[in-house]
């Protein structure tokens, strides 16, 4: 087993730790931002992180109304550009928490007026030590070098800090996560009989919308590092504005497609994709009737489509680590990749 595999089935423990310890943290800095009145959140990160960024500017406008944006480091290290960050909250969000731009950026914060909350893997790290607070992924170490428990585990912390911004983001729900990818993990069976269609697939495009965004950037970014498939990734709205041409027979399509407000739209999208002649996979939920879909990869249980982005990256994490298995790959060495990345 690669351990990339082995770290994908370590997530139901390492999410349920997570949870428990930095559930009363959470409830804490509840009671400090609401003396704060932050009326802007930054989110700093690259990479898997990034994606989890993506995913956490979608939690906080659509929970709070407090307006998220993504960061981009190079206005900081490259132009030396000073930005206003009073009455900002700024995240960084790094696994290993060394990655050097992402802590100038922090550091830089700082100083222009900025309150800075570092989430990592690592409580010794650089990012740790100089954040004005610092929220843990409790997933132990992280030896694969695609990151699967330690993305899922800052997901969770993301829900945590949108209840702590004084959302409706019902911590009893958000508990039941860690339960639901336990649940989620009994499709590997049937995934490793899917994945064998996809033996030669050397292309495709990764689909989602809304809170599930940032998942089909991170589902295509597993595909590309593990199994060296050119993964393009949209949003379904973006989809239609030109990269829609890149449709044919057979043109492997990959949907998120969980219950709630995109589904309508996502199932319009899926028809159209259908009468393009595309090879269509959807994943969603038990129940949701897609006619047009030609694989179908059913998330168990019923969820609500705003905490349906943890369970609902489980699969896709699974089939890119079978898929590379099938491919004659190691996922646990891609090529030209290490665990700690630094940039500026």
């Amino acid at each position: 087993m690669s351990l990339m595999l082995k770290e994908i089935l370590e997530q139901p423990q390492a999410l349920r730790a997570t949870f428990r310890a930095e559930r009363a943290h959470a409830l804490e800095f509840m009671k400090f931002a609401r003396k704060q009145n932050f009326r802007l959140v930054v989110l700093v990160a690259r990479g898997t992180s990034d994606n989890a960024a993506r995913f956490a500017r979608y939690l906080t406008e659509i929970t709070t109304g407090i307006p998220a944006s993504l960061a981009a480091p190079s206005v900081h290290t490259l132009y030396r550009t000073k930005v206003d960050y009073r009455q900002a909250l700024v995240v960084g969000i790094s696994q290993s928490g060394e990655g050097t731009d992402i802590n100038l950026v922090l550091e830089a914060a700082k100083r222009q007026g900025g309150y800075t909350v570092g989430i990592t893997n690592e409580k010794n790290s650089t990012m740790a030590k100089l954040v004005d607070e610092v929220f843990l992924v409790h997933a132990g170490r992280q030896h694969s070098v695609a990151a699967t428990k330690t993305y899922t585990g800052q997901l969770m912390i993301f829900y945590l800090l949108a209840a702590a911004l004084g959302t409706t983001v019902s911590i009893e729900n958000v508990s039941e996560i860690p339960d639901r990818v336990k649940e989620t993990l009994k499709l590997i069976p049937e995934l490793r009989e899917l994945v064998e269609r996809y033996r030669y697939m050397d292309h495709c495009v990764v689909v989602g919308r809304g809170i599930n965004y940032g998942n089909a950037f991170e589902f295509s970014l597993k595909l590309m590092e593990t199994c060296y498939v050119i993964a393009e990734r949209f949003s379904a709205a973006d989809f239609l504005h030109g990269p829609i041409a890149l449709i044919e027979h057979d043109f492997p399509a990959f949907v998120f497609m969980p219950p709630g407000k995109t589904f309508n739209n996502m199932r319009e999208l899926t028809r159209r994709l259908r009468k393009l002649h595309a090879e269509l996979v959807a994943i969603t939920g038990p129940k949701m009737e897609i006619p047009s879909a030609t694989r179908i990869i059913r998330v168990p249980g019923e969820i609500s489509e705003i905490y349906s982005p943890i369970p609902y990256i489980v699969p896709g994490q699974i089939f890119a680590a079978l898929l590379a298995e099938i491919k004659g790959l190691d996922p646990d060495k891609p090529r030209s990749l290490n665990i700690v990345t630094r940039t500026v």
